[in-house]
């Protein structure tokens, strides 16, 4: 199989990144993934709200950063639950061939509300 190139290639290996920080090399990373999976959920929470707000204004410069904090984010977020980014292409490959690429999946119904 080819690596990984673009997009998908950048968050591997910022996955590989996270998952082999040292305190001594990436001391933020490595405080990030002691809090567990709650404290990365704060951390991409507040980074989405970020590029939202960003967006909102219309800063572009200000989405393409904060963009790039939130994928950083999400991939400390993957790494605390021990998901690897591959997981996510093949779920999006997987819709992809049920609904095309422009769609995500419908929310489920729920009872009452």
């Amino acid at each position: 199989m080819n690596e990984p190139s673009g997009l998908e290639g950048a968050l591997e290996r910022l996955a590989e990144g996270v998952r082999n920080a040292t305190e001594d090399r990436h001391p933020r990373t490595v405080k990030l993934l002691a809090g567990g999976p709650l404290r990365a959920a704060q951390k991409l929470g507040e980074e989405a709200i970020e590029v939202g707000l960003e967006a909102a204004t219309g800063n572009r410069e200000g989405v393409i950063r904060e963009s790039a904090d939130l994928l950083y984010q999400l991939v400390v977020a993957w790494t605390c639950m021990g998901i690897l980014p591959t997981e996510i292409w093949w779920e999006m490959r997987r819709r992809e061939l049920t609904m095309g690429l422009a769609e995500k999946l419908p929310k489920p119904v729920s009872d009452g509300i």
